[in-house]
């Protein structure tokens, strides 16, 4: 079964907690403190396998998440980092957050890596928060919670070539003559419902990769029919063969036949328009098609060039296939993503995130959230006295105390952090 396109949860590792711990040696009294840092968590990295060319894989496993780092250990020993979880993918993948629709990575190339979700940061061990006021510390930190995200990945066939048309045009049948590919044949409309590769070697011992893809119709680029499961896959061909049928068996003439492709091609995606393309009159073995090809050549205009071919007879294949692989020749692989063409940074103004906010709910509680303090939150330890006043120091120093204060707060109030309620002191 090929399978282009999967949602997916991914969550990297957590980190693991800080040690309070304190050494304990003969002879070496009032020791110190000695806990250690916790370990950082495994990242979920996207790793490009050249040898796989589905996403069947994800058929069957919806959630990816990286192991948590080891905690800090005595003797302030470092916990160990989580190795990162690797997930192959096909070439030509694309991976996308659902809640933004930002594309995290577009992976083409074998072995290319891309970080999906960041592992947690490993907590600090008490041996960290010594200081000449506080020589024997009971502090220590959480590990930060992995990063995790709903992601839709995509598959976009990296083909040299891609064949598009109407159904029943004979594009199937063009690719099993032409490679070794064996895609299913019949005379009925989409029986192609998935794409089919094959390599194709001309005579002269040139090799380029085709793709056969499911048939178009009017709308398709509304979604009509296959629609998109169709036309993401157009976008990296770097040739498109239009395969026109010249029999007239469906009754469609051919020359609106190819207005109404190009029209669906631009539609989708306005940089197809100018995708180099070769038309093929198909199924010139037919009574009828000499007449419908002149006809055709005189609607079209001396600009484009048309290859009359049969794949019953196989006249014409060769022709096609050499000035394929001629204007392939022509056409560059892959241009290189931006950042990898100039190697500099480009800093941009961005406004500081506020440290927290404050809502109220309807049964009158303060809320307070943002990004800042539920890190700071999720990173206390509040089994310890140390740990829950260094918490209310912090959050007095970001002046949520002064918020709540102007919010008219008063003694006994409640405040919900998270998944936590506290009671306001004045």
């Amino acid at each position: 079964m090929f399978v282009d396109q999967v949602k997916v949860f991914v969550k990297g590792g957590d980190g693991g907690n800080g040690l309070v711990a304190y050494r304990r040696e003969k002879y070496v009294p009032k020791g110190g403190p000695s806990g250690g840092d916790g370990g950082d968590g495994g990242d979920v990295i996207f790793e490009v396998d050249e040898g796989l060319n589905t996403l069947m894989d994800f058929r069957y496993q919806h959630h990816f998440k990286a192991k948590r780092g080891e905690n800090g250990m005595n003797q302030k020993q470092h916990g160990k980092n989580a190795a990162p979880l690797v997930v192959s993918v096909p070439p030509g993948t694309t991976v996308k957050d659902l809640d933004t629709g930002r594309v995290i990575a577009d992976l083409t190339e074998h072995k290319q890596r891309a970080v999906i979700a960041k592992g947690g940061r490993g907590g600090r061990g008490n041996a960290r928060f010594a200081t000449a006021r506080n020589p024997a510390p009971e502090i220590a930190e959480n590990g930060e919670p992995g990063h995790e995200l709903e992601v839709q990945v995509e598959l976009k066939l990296l083909a040299d070539v891609g064949l598009v048309g109407f159904p029943s045009v004979g594009k199937s049948t063009f690719l099993s003559v032409v490679t070794a590919a064996r895609p299913k044949i019949a005379d009925y409309h989409f029986t192609t419902l998935s794409p089919n590769l094959g390599v194709v070697e001309t005579k002269d011992q040139r090799s380029f990769v085709m793709a056969d893809l499911p048939g178009l119709i009017e709308g398709a680029h509304e979604g009509v029919g296959l629609g998109h499961q169709f036309l993401r896959h157009v976008e990296r061909t770097r040739l498109l063969l239009h395969v026109v049928d010249m029999s007239g068996t469906e009754g469609r003439d051919p020359y609106e036949d190819y207005l109404t492709i190009n029209h669906e091609l631009s539609s989708y995606d306005s940089r197809l328009q100018t995708r180099p393309q070769i038309v093929v009159a198909n199924k010139m073995d037919m009574p009828e098609a000499p007449e419908k090809l002149e006809e055709f050549k005189k609607q079209l205009g001396e600009g484009v060039q048309v290859f009359p071919v049969s794949t019953i007879t196989r006249d014409g294949i060769d022709e096609l296939l050499y000035a394929a692989a001629d204007k392939l020749d022509d056409i560059p692989k892959q241009e290189k993503p931006v950042e990898e063409m100039e190697e500099r940074v480009v800093y941009k103004y961005e406004k500081e995130e506020a440290s927290f906010k404050v809502t109220r709910d309807d049964d009158g509680a303060y809320v307070l959230y943002g990004e800042k303090i539920e890190s700071l939150f999720r990173r206390t330890d509040f089994t310890r006295d140390q740990s829950i006043n260094r918490f209310a120091r912090q959050m007095r120093s970001m002046g949520v105390d002064e918020e709540l204060r102007k919010r008219g707060a008063k003694d006994g109030d409640t405040v919900r952090l998270l998944d936590y309620e506290f009671e306001f002191v004045d």
